[in-house]
């Protein structure tokens, strides 16, 4: 610790701390534009000047280190007249244009010109002007506003790891841009909003919608992928406008990828507005009586071996449940998730992701097996970089090779290079038996696989292996994609059999789901099976459904999901949706308290839905026999349109153009 005075007042800081880090410490406000505590320093604004003992001029705190026994003043007549000139300055060149500006309200130039400037200006030349630069369809650029404090284009650099943003030419030509004409292709780049300090990067959609003042917010998660990122939903009267991360350092940090944050628009796209039944072969609206009563005369009139139950893993936990229970009751065999799973979890280890996102930056090696971080888990493959950026780590990938943030040695695509690892035939066998707190992910795209059981023999073969491995650390971790894929594991529900759906007479499904599942119904399905829709969203399913039962979006009620390492978070209700949407677990419950006399259903049965199968885990080696020549394919093809809900985004799907117009490879 350093001994440091600060306008006289004695405080004790570590000794790697700066000057700002200092003041900030015992709560003088010291004012910035450049600098911000995740990025590195810069000190290129200069808004920061402080008056140091037997110092001629002001130095700038945020990249001066601290010294014992240092003398600080940050209240002197210098330390104002400094920073009135350098907001003069900043102010020279920057448009008067705050009545029209998106950043108005919450503009940092805005109020530390109130706080720290002068009252009067002495410029009256004209203006520069700078040309306003493409970044792609989510961030306005308006870049004769900007004040060249860099923050995006460090984050670009540390951050995102994509190095599209930079500099050029000097002095009073200073511009930021891409260097060359191409968008900032980067599945982070909507932070670069938050981090601008002045209205020269904006949100697209949001241009013009809304002021802060008219919004209010609520504090909720996302679930468009299973990290589970905390964010907080800005609303204007019954309207979501906008999403911006909340602080989590043991998820998100305060970051949050694009299709979290502009994916909200799915939302009113296509929504159902009220409950509809068919007759005369078409749907006509109907009381949510006679919705309920139809759906409960048809559950009860067909055998329950003829009805399928389909549920979405991006539902609550509650809905879950009562779907579960429901099924239980009535007996119905064919009732699961879409995904493919062809075996049983008997663990919890064997479905989460074992080590947290917090203790990846422990980690000192990571093998990653038929999965892209990148866009399957942005936040992890954040701190994956993060981890990579401080040094001596190596990360190693089996699949299909991708762009990747950092280094990444493509080791092969075929399970075969996970058996020479398995047998210690393979170069990185000599780091992994080295290594104390190795990570292995993989991707549960794997267990849809008809090998995946000799691969994952394999995968815990090789962890069980690991000779220098910490005996608390769990190397080995499943990496979900759904939001609440490992709450459907801890409650026991299975795989959907689409084989079986050919022969049923009465389908359900309940919830979202992605457009190769629903084509997967309506492909086995026969032309005289009943088809009942429970959820938020038209799609193809609904034209030709028999039934359709509006419900609420997870911004519009309260519900818990369970991410990929088993944490429970709850989402918060924000907004209210159309007046005749009903909550899927209240229609469940309604349905279930009616169901009373169940012996009047042909083929009655209560089923246990809990019973799971044993799966054996013996240290065995892999063998050819057990496993494909397959490659291993990505669970992604298309990271802005990839889950149930930005399929249906208008700007996911400019997002999605913009970036197969900028890819090109040779096959």
């Amino acid at each position: 610790m350093v001994k440091v005075f600060i306008n006289n007042e004695i405080t004790y800081v570590p000794s790697n701390s700066t000057v700002l880090e200092a003041c900030e410490s015992i709560g003088i406000e010291v004012p910035r534009f450049c600098f911000h505590e995740r990025l590195s320093v810069a000190g290129n604004c200069r808004m920061c000047l402080v008056e140091l003992e037997k110092s001629p001029k002001p130095v700038a705190s945020c990249a001066m280190p601290v010294m014992n026994n240092m003398q600080v003043f940050t209240d002197t007549p210098l330390v104002k007249k400094a920073r009135e000139g350098v907001l003069e300055f900043l102010l020279m060149n920057h448009p008067l244009d705050c009545p029209i500006c998106d950043q108005g309200g919450e503009c940092d130039l805005q109020d530390q010109a109130m706080f720290f400037g002068s009252d009067k200006s002495r410029f009256f030349e004209y203006k520069r002007g700078v040309e306003d630069k493409n970044c792609g369809p989510l961030i306005k650029t308006i870049m004769t506003r900007c004040i060249h404090c860099t923050r995006c284009v460090r984050f670009a650099m540390d951050i995102a790891g994509v190095e599209d943003l930079g500099t050029t030419n000097r002095g009073r030509d200073t511009e930021i841009g891409t260097y060359v004409g191409k968008i900032f292709q980067s599945e982070l780049s909507g932070n670069v909003v938050d981090l601008c300090p002045v209205g020269a990067l904006t949100s697209k959609p949001y241009t013009f919608i809304a002021r802060p003042w008219e919004l209010r917010s609520t504090e909720t998660i996302d679930i468009s992928d299973a990290v589970g990122s905390n964010i907080r939903v800005d609303f204007k009267e019954t309207e979501v406008v906008r999403v911006l991360p909340r602080l989590n350092e043991k998820l998100n940090e305060e970051w949050i990828s694009d299709k979290s944050r502009f994916s909200f628009d799915s939302l009113k796209i296509q929504r159902l507005d009220s409950p509809y039944i068919k007759g005369d072969d078409r749907l006509q609206q109907c009381s949510w009586q006679t919705a309920v009563e139809k759906l409960k005369t048809l559950l009860l009139e067909t055998p329950a071996s003829k009805i399928s139950f389909l549920c979405s893993v991006n539902t609550d936990l509650n809905t879950l449940n009562e779907s579960k229970e429901l099924a239980n009751i009535l007996g119905i065999q064919n009732f699961g998730y879409p995904r493919n799973f062809d075996f049983s979890f008997d663990f919890s280890t064997d479905y989460l992701c074992n080590t947290s996102l917090a203790d990846v930056e422990q980690s000192d090696m990571c093998l990653l097996v038929g999965l892209n971080p990148r866009y399957e888990a942005s936040m992890l493959n954040l701190k994956l970089r993060k981890r990579y950026r401080q040094g001596l780590y190596q990360t190693a990938s089996i699949g299909v090779p991708h762009n990747q943030t950092y280094k990444t040695d493509v080791l092969g695509v075929t399970p075969y290079t996970l058996l020479e690892i398995s047998e210690g035939r393979h170069p990185l066998c000599k780091n992994l038996r080295v290594a104390k707190k190795p990570l292995i992910l993989y991707s549960s795209s794997l267990a849809e696989r008809h090998d995946f059981s000799g691969l994952k023999k394999g995968l815990s073969f090789i962890e069980k292996n690991l000779k220098e491995k910490e005996s608390k650390w769990n190397s080995l971790s499943f990496l979900n994609q759904e939001s609440n894929q490992v709450g459907a594991f801890d409650l026991g529900i299975g795989s959907f059999k689409f084989s079986n759906i050919h022969t049923q007479e009465l389908c359900v499904l309940l919830g979202s789901f992605r457009e190769e599942e629903l084509d997967k119904v309506i492909k086995g399905i026969s032309s005289g099976t009943k088809l009942i829709f429970i959820g938020t969203n038209g799609c193809e399913f609904t034209a030709k459904a028999d039934l359709i039962l509006p419900t609420t979006t997870f911004l519009e009620k309260e519900g818990f999901y369970m991410n990929l390492e088993g944490r429970i978070q709850k989402t918060q209700k924000a907004t209210n949706g159309p007046a005749l949407v009903r909550d899927s677990f209240k229609i469940l419950r309604i349905l279930k308290k009616r169901l009373k006399t169940l012996e009047e259903k042909p083929g009655y049965k209560i089923m246990d839905l809990t019973k799971k199968e044993s799966f054996s885990l013996k240290s065995k080696d892999l063998s050819p026999s057990t496993v494909s020549r397959l490659p291993f394919s990505p669970f992604l093809t298309d990271f802005y349109i990839s889950d149930s809900l930005s399929k249906y985004s208008t700007t996911m799907a400019k997002c999605s153009d913009a970036y197969r117009a900028s890819f090109k490879n040779f096959f």
